[in-house]
């Protein structure tokens, strides 16, 4: 075939109309495919991150319940520790009721819990909307990546610091499998 004049090919208008209409058939076979394809891998990975942010959104709902005792039972520890500490019945309610007060408002999660359940409503909608929301969901990610270390830093229980390495960890899956979509 390298050698000239051994092999010519000479196509002529016909020909080359018949190939091109053969590769555009092709072409559009191939692309239609690749658009299939894209289009369920697509879904499988909405259906992932639904699932996670399900799991997400239970560890809250657990995170939420638990810190609503959690005044009650520093107020029980205060008071056990004050009574051990000093004569039984020599303390002082208005002092305590201070402590007490302050302390409710820097281990209070109520606001980050809000904003949590806030960011999942959204990033629902933005999972089942029809326009390209990679960015968009990789933000809200991040929000709820804040969210969740203040809870962890303001939460004084086990139980909660547990859920939200549990949170943490399911966040960081999501934002991986963000980095798959448009």
């Amino acid at each position: 075939m390298r050698m000239p004049d051994i092999l010519n090919i000479k196509l002529n208008e016909e020909d080359e109309k018949i190939i091109e209409q053969e590769l555009l058939i092709c072409l559009k076979n191939a692309i239609d495919n690749f658009i299939s394809m894209r289009e369920i891998e697509g879904e499988k990975i909405r259906e992932d991150l639904q699932k996670r942010i399900y799991l997400v959104q239970e560890k809250i709902e657990e995170i939420t319940s638990i810190s609503t005792g959690l005044v009650e039972e520093y107020i029980v520890k205060l008071k056990k520790r004050i009574n051990e500490l000093l004569a039984p019945n020599t303390v002082d309610e208005a002092r305590l009721a201070q402590e007490i007060v302050i302390y409710s408002d820097k281990c209070s999660i109520e606001e980050e819990l809000t904003r949590l359940k806030s960011h999942i409503s959204q990033f629902l909608n933005l999972l089942n909307s029809n326009e390209a929301t990679g960015k968009k969901i990789d933000f809200l990610i991040q929000e709820m990546n804040r969210e969740t270390n203040t809870i962890g830093s303001k939460a004084n229980n086990l139980q909660i610091t547990n859920y939200v390495v549990d949170i943490k960890t399911e966040l960081e899956n999501i934002r991986e499998q963000i980095q798959n979509i448009e």
